[in-house]
């Protein structure tokens, strides 16, 4: 008999990431989903949102496990479980990033310049930016909270702009997870999208560009003030 405890099942079946990397990661999400949609109706959300908080910090995307939401919990409540998931885990992530691995994260973007010009654009619009780059579909999510933890922002304001800037994206995802019939149809993504998601799609690609422009005009503007 398992002797380990139903909520830390998951956990023990995190891989190392060359495992992820070589099997494909919505694989091994599906199983661990599985695993949760057969818990207790009162144990499935804690495990899920812990679940979503440890793979937030750990860099795997939170997509699958959000579009899983709507089909384990419905709607409603599964936009509130993600939506507390995922700012908790940005906000660890962030809180990281500031304070335990600060050196780490300043190798991973050193060599990017859109991370070097949002510390720029931070510095200047503080809550406004983080808003937009959370309504952004181009910057990648789980770095992205890393590397706000090394701007000028202060945690609360972070927080704040995270968490209303991620909520459309979630309750769009959480949506369409609801959509599905099953898990597997889920992981393979076998669906055409609507034109709700289209629309989503459409306000998320002007967040980046509107983004984009404030990023590339508070950029110039460092340069031109160093020169």
């Amino acid at each position: 008999m398992d002797s380990k405890p139903p909520g830390l099942a998951p956990f023990a079946m995190l891989p190392h990431p060359h495992i992820i990397a070589a099997t494909g990661i919505s694989s091994w999400l599906q199983r661990v989903l599985d695993y949760i949609s057969g818990l207790d109706p009162l144990l499935a959300p804690l495990v899920f949102i812990s679940f979503y908080i440890l793979a937030t910090v750990l860099f795997i995307p939170g997509s699958l496990i959000t579009l899983a939401a709507g089909f384990l919990f419905g709607v409603g409540w599964g936009t509130l479980y993600v939506s507390l998931a995922s700012v908790a885990g940005a906000s660890a992530a962030f809180l990281i990033g500031r304070y335990v691995a600060r050196d780490w994260v300043m190798k991973k973007i050193e060599h990017r310049p859109k991370f070097r010009a949002i510390d720029e654009a931070v510095g200047e619009e503080g809550s406004k930016i983080v808003f937009l780059l959370r309504l952004s579909p181009v910057f990648p999510f789980t770095l992205l909270n890393y590397a706000l933890g090394l701007t000028q922002i202060s945690f609360g304001r972070y927080v704040l702009a995270s968490w209303i800037g991620m909520l459309p994206g979630t309750l769009l995802y959480v949506y369409l997870g609801s959509l599905f019939k099953s898990l597997a149809e889920l992981a393979g993504g076998e669906r055409e999208k609507t034109n709700t998601e289209w629309v989503f799609y459409g306000l998320g690609l002007l967040a980046t560009l509107i983004v984009t422009i404030y990023i590339t005009k508070i950029a110039r503007k460092a340069i031109n003030n160093r020169v």
